[in-house]
C-alpha cells in the first residue's frame, strides 16, 4: 500500500515536470523551476518539449502500474521506477544535483517498499 501511494506521487510529479517542460518552459515558472534566463529557455524550448513529452511516458508508465491487473502490476512498477531512478541518478550527475532528490530518491525508495511488499 505504501508503495502504491509513493508511486501515485511519483506519478503526479513527472505529470508536474511534463507540464513544466513542455508549456511552461519559456514562462516565468518554467524559467524560476530550472533556473534559466528568457534567452536560454527561448534557445531551447523544444528540447526541452521532447524531455517533457519523457517525463509523460514515465507517468503514463507508473499510472499503468497502479491499475493493471495483479499479474502486470509488479513488473511495469519495477520497470518504470527502474527507469525513473536511471533517469534521476544521469540527470543528477549531469545537470542538477538536486534531481537525485527530487527523483532518483523517491523512486529507489519506492523500489524498495514495493520489493518488500509493503
Amino acid at each position: 500500500m505504501f508503495a502504491k501511494i509513493l508511486i501515485f506521487i511519483i506519478a503526479l510529479l513527472h505529470v508536474y515536470i511534463l507540464i513544466l517542460e513542455m508549456f511552461l518552459w519559456d514562462k516565468p515558472a518554467g524559467r524560476k523551476a530550472f533556473g534559466h534566463t528568457a534567452e536560454q529557455a527561448k534557445v531551447s524550448k523544444t528540447l526541452a518539449q521532447n524531455m517533457g513529452l519523457y517525463n509523460g511516458f514515465l507517468a503514463a508508465g507508473l499510472f499503468w502500474s497502479l491499475v493493471a491487473g495483479s499479474i502486470l502490476s509488479f513488473p511495469v512498477a519495477n520497470f518504470f521506477l527502474a527507469c525513473v531512478f536511471i533517469a534521476g541518478v544521469y540527470g543528477g550527475a549531469t545537470a542538477n544535483r538536486k534531481i537525485i532528490f527530487i527523483q532518483a530518491v523517491p523512486a529507489l525508495l519506492a523500489l524498495i517498499l514495493l520489493n518488500i511488499g509493503l
